[in-house]
């Protein structure tokens, strides 16, 4: 089978610092483009210095809505670009963003560039859980980077989402609600996401009951959506940007703390591997995130079900990506198991599903 769609890097450069120059009014020199190392297949992160007029030097980031056999229906940087731009006038930590590029004919997809924050992101491959800068911190840094990641996503749920304007992340037209309109988002994800939906029973049965025990008349606020610290960018031990917005929604707020803490049981008991020590537990988070916050956290059970729904529904689709590139055999199984299945089947189960 063929690889993905390669990028080719010079062409890009050259149009880049085109584009570039263009918008600051100089000529612009680019460095070598590259990328984070565990972006998988989307290749949809440029990372580069900017030399403009030949006397100062910006650290900048382009986002590019990826192409091929994508993991998400859709994938909108103008909604990202929306977002990340709102955030700035708040005390979430954000990068600061610069241009948004809806022509497709610049670079071969819409895309946007922001400024790069110094800083370091706990790994997801490897996990953070075996390699890179948490495994190698002491056990009370660990706490400290933990809480210091939380506390910034605290920030989110506490802004005035109708203020700020986020009321246009709402889908009236996907239910009366946002979780109702969170979950026919999924199951439509999941019709798309796979060829045979009844090879995945469990990922069904989820959705069912979700419908079914979908809780009422819920608080809702501005939620980041794949919120967790591989998604944050640390220096000295404390958050810095909350980054990687294409999962945001309106919804009860307890789905990003939820999300967070199901996603690093995933880092580590769902690939066997023992927690960091000094790793704050689920019970923990969820005390500490209630005070920053008032929200309440009844319905925990009930959003981490739907926290593994989401992330089988994900893999479910990334395996079938890495058979569609050869990088697993036809007959490789990732796509019905996986770190996050193993964690689904007895969740579901634990809430009576």
């Amino acid at each position: 089978m063929p690889g993905p769609k390669e990028r080719d890097l010079e062409a890009t450069r050259a149009a880049l610092a085109k584009w570039l120059g263009e918008k600051l009014g100089a000529p612009v020199a680019l460095s070598e483009l590259t990328g984070p190392s565990d972006t998988g297949f989307s290749s949809d992160t440029l990372l580069f210095d900017a030399t403009v007029g030949g006397d100062r030097t910006e650290q900048l980031v382009a986002r590019l809505e990826p192409q091929g056999f994508n993991v998400f229906p859709e994938y909108d940087v103008a909604v990202q670009y929306r977002v990340m731009e709102t955030l700035a006038g708040t005390d979430v930590p954000v990068p600061r963003m610069r241009w948004l590029e809806s022509d497709p004919s610049v670079l071969g997809a819409a895309f946007y560039v922001m400024d790069r924050v110094d800083g370091q992101v706990p790994s997801d491959s490897p996990p953070y859980h075996l390699a890179g800068l948490v495994f190698e911190m002491e056990p009370e840094a660990r706490t400290a980077l933990w809480w210091s990641g939380l506390e910034a996503m605290a920030r989110i749920h506490r802004l005035d989402w109708r203020v700020l304007g986020f009321d246009f992340l709402d889908e009236p037209e996907r239910g009366p609600d946002p979780l109702a309109q969170q979950l026919d988002y999924y199951h439509g994800f999941f019709q798309w996401a796979v060829n045979d939906p009844d090879r995945y029973p469990l990922i069904q049965r989820a959705l069912a009951w979700l419908s079914a025990n979908a809780p009422k008349d819920e608080p809702v606020a501005l939620c980041w959506g794949d919120s967790r610290i591989s998604n944050q960018m640390f220096r000295d031990g404390a958050c810095v940007a909350v980054i990687d917005w294409e999962m945001v929604r309106l919804g009860n707020p307890l789905q990003d703390v939820v999300w967070m803490s199901a996603i690093d049981r995933c880092l580590s008991e769902g690939i066997g591997v023992a927690r960091l020590p000094g790793l704050p537990d689920r019970a923990a988070t969820l005390a500490r995130w209630s005070e920053l916050t008032g929200f309440a956290t009844e319905a925990a059970d009930y959003y981490e079900v739907l926290a593994l729904l989401k992330f089988s529904v994900i893999m479910a689709r990334l395996g079938l990506q890495m058979k569609h590139y050869g990088v697993l055999p036809e007959d490789a199984d990732m796509d019905r198991e996986n770190l996050a299945t193993t964690l689904l089947g007895p969740a579901l189960e634990a809430a009576g599903g």
